[in-house]
């Protein structure tokens, strides 16, 4: 079967979103600190430039939090389609996780967002069977994450560590028993340490 995959960025206290995010701040107070490397900071270097390239590497389909797709809680009350403008950058399906059924958007470039009401596990073997043999990525955040290392399902597993202290906010790791994962490559600049892992053989 093809790789799973998931790539995000953290705060060396363990955050991969700062506290009250919102429409203004979808990243919460001071999350953007953590993503500067990919984003335009002046001292990404070579380092950056290679995991940005690991990050955007094309995949098959992707499964992602309804908080990751956009800011609106509850009924779908608002016509929101995403963060990313008409043509979002993963050019695949995406397999959004909500409480709250809503038909497919089907986007430019080849996004669609399918959303799924029956849990982490619906979604992840729609997200298979989508991709065929190009494989799934876990988009974030941090509650989707959570469930697919639980679920024992990700290959190989990128951490942009930041050298933030962000205090509070989203913690990906809270119910997580055990890492199973061995470093394979280590990658740094002065804004971030990357290291990516795969899963340990059983």
């Amino acid at each position: 079967m093809p790789d799973t995959t998931c790539h995000m960025s953290m705060s060396l206290d363990g955050f991969v979103a700062g506290p009250a995010q919102s429409r203004e701040d979808p990243l919460g107070k001071r999350g953007k600190e953590l993503h500067g490397w990919h984003i335009g900071d002046p001292r990404a270097t070579d380092a950056d430039r290679t995991a940005s390239e690991w990050l955007m590497r094309p995949r098959g389909a992707y499964v992602m939090g309804r908080n990751m797709f956009g800011p609106v809680r509850g009924d779908w009350d608002e016509d929101w389609s995403g963060w990313w403008g008409a043509e979002p950058p993963y050019h695949a399906p995406v397999f959004v996780l909500t409480h709250h059924a809503h038909e497919p958007i089907e986007m430019e470039g080849g996004t669609t967002f399918y959303f799924v009401t029956d849990g982490f596990d619906a979604a992840y073997a729609a997200a298979c069977e989508a991709a065929g043999d190009r494989g799934v990525d876990i988009a974030g955040g941090a509650s989707t994450v959570r469930q697919a290392l639980i679920a024992g399902v990700i290959d190989e597993f990128t951490l942009d560590i930041a050298p933030v202290l962000l205090g509070s906010g989203e913690s990906m790791f809270d119910g997580v028993e055990s890492f199973g994962f061995e470093p394979v490559e280590v990658l740094h600049s002065p804004l971030t340490t990357h290291i990516r892992y795969r899963r340990v053989s059983s």
